[in-house]
């Protein structure tokens, strides 16, 4: 055979090599595949393609990987079990940009599953490896190791703590400060799952200054940038009132309250969930964002969304309520009680309604005219209905019987009242009577814990 010939061969099997893994990845692009290439063991065929000499094919392999991988946990875990992952965290360290991309893209889709998945990727050594290539020149090396990171970190206090060690939060916050959108999402993606498991976490993630750049993002136009940059500052904010007052520090008000009238849902949401945090800690707090016009922008939100969107902003109302007696006339004087009212009425998932019960039980509870401002709504029906109904969750069932006693233990609005005679059950009736009794002294109303029946004397 002639020299051409001979290098003809060759030819033909790397151009075979590189049909096969640009075929399987592309059918792995398609959840209908994914079964049927796990049963022809594409696992074993793909991993010593990725040590293979031509550069493209070992790219090609290591997305087919990733692909697989992201399907579910079983493939991903029949990555670790083909002992892939050391071959995949070498050639990152060696290997061009385009392969860095995809061995990254498999560590994240490998991670993402579970605890155990991402432990094992930090057994391997991949974290030391993942942040070397936040350093690197290209962004969307950058990107893919930011996630993958990100990916790691998001399971528990261990990994993220892991990813902290390894010397990831620096660059991340470099990362954020890098003109590419997309870097910035992801890196603050990042940040936010790191910080959100711990104290000691989050003050990890402050301490480098991240806090100043994610604040001065809240107001970039890219709805799904402004999306992770609220999701992290709320992680940080919600584990203690030193780390939610350094957020406030860094001037996110009234800023942050425009985000409540994006167009994007999901803004709305981490809006939503900013401030409730904040709120959370301390009347002093929870003053400053009514002095902002917080809760006004809260109560108009509310009003312009639906479903889980709505959920961080009726607790928010709560937590600000509850705090003290001026705090909760503020809620009222914004004109959320209403609102409350009708996501009480509205909500088909009995976790919103609950809240909206819990919510309004605190700004029901302080005063009279607290009471009353709740119960002109013909709330207290509502929430009878809602505590009696056998098709409503306990937790349902327990925030509205909890609402009604604290409103009816303040409430001497005697109309409002007078349906419960007729329709609540003992336990609730004896409060009921109770407030009757204060306003209409010198008569007396009781109920017999044993019959359950109206009685009067004089």
């Amino acid at each position: 055979m002639s020299q051409r010939q001979v290098l003809q061969v060759f030819e033909q099997y790397q151009k075979a090599r590189t049909q096969f893994v640009q075929m399987v990845a592309e059918l792995a692009t398609r959840p209908q595949n994914i079964e049927t290439l796990q049963n022809a063991g594409v696992m074993s065929l793909l991993r010593p393609l990725l040590l293979d000499v031509v550069p493209t094919i070992q790219q090609t392999a290591a997305l087919a990987l990733g692909r697989l991988a992201n399907y579910n946990g079983d493939l991903a875990e029949a990555v670790v079990k083909g002992d892939i992952l050391p071959q995949l965290v070498y050639s990152l360290a060696e290997q061009n940009r385009f392969y860095k991309k995809a061995a990254a893209f498999v560590l994240r889709a490998v991670g993402k599953h579970s605890p155990q998945l991402a432990q094992a990727i930090v057994d391997c050594g991949a974290l030391d490896t993942l942040v070397i290539c936040l350093e690197d020149f290209d962004p969307g090396v950058k990107e893919a190791a930011a996630w993958a990171l990100g990916y790691i970190a998001r399971h528990n206090a261990e990994l993220s703590q892991a990813v902290v060690d390894a010397g990831a939060v620096p660059l991340l916050v470099l990362c954020i400060q890098e003109p590419e959108i997309a870097l910035k999402r992801i890196a603050a993606s990042a940040l936010s799952d790191i910080s959100k498991h711990s104290p000691e976490l989050a003050q990890t993630v402050v301490d480098v200054g991240a806090i100043a750049h994610l604040a001065q993002m809240i107001l970039n136009p890219d709805s799904k940038l402004k999306r992770q940059v609220l999701s992290a500052l709320s992680q940080i904010a919600k584990h203690s009132v030193d780390l939610a007052e350094m957020v406030v520090e860094a001037e996110i008000f009234p800023v942050v309250l425009t985000c409540l009238k994006d167009k994007d849902d999901y803004v709305k949401k981490n809006a939503s969930t900013l401030i409730r945090e904040i709120a959370k800690h301390t009347p002093e707090l929870s003053q400053l964002i009514v002095n902002t016009g917080g809760v006004a922008a809260v109560t108009d939100c509310i009003g312009s969304c639906k479903g889980n969107i709505r959920l961080p902003g009726i607790m928010m109302l709560g937590y600000v309520a509850a705090h003290s007696e001026n705090l909760a006339m503020a809620v009222i004087v914004s004109k959320a009680v209403p609102q409350l009212s009708v996501c009480l009425s509205e909500e088909p998932e009995d976790h919103i309604k609950a809240a909206a019960a819990w919510a309004l039980g605190q700004i029901g509870r302080h005063t009279p005219e607290h009471a009353r401002a709740v119960a002109v709504t013909n709330t207290l029906p509502v929430l009878l209905s809602l505590y009696m109904s056998t098709e409503s969750s306990e937790d349902l069932q327990t925030k509205s019987k909890k609402a009604i006693k604290s409103i009816l233990q303040k409430c001497t609005y005697l109309p409002a009242l007078e349906p419960f005679l007729y329709d609540a059950p003992p336990n609730i009736l004896k409060h009921v009577v109770g407030q009757f009794s204060k306003v209409l002294l010198p008569w007396i109303f009781c109920t017999s814990t044993e019959s359950g029946q109206l009685s009067t004397t004089c």
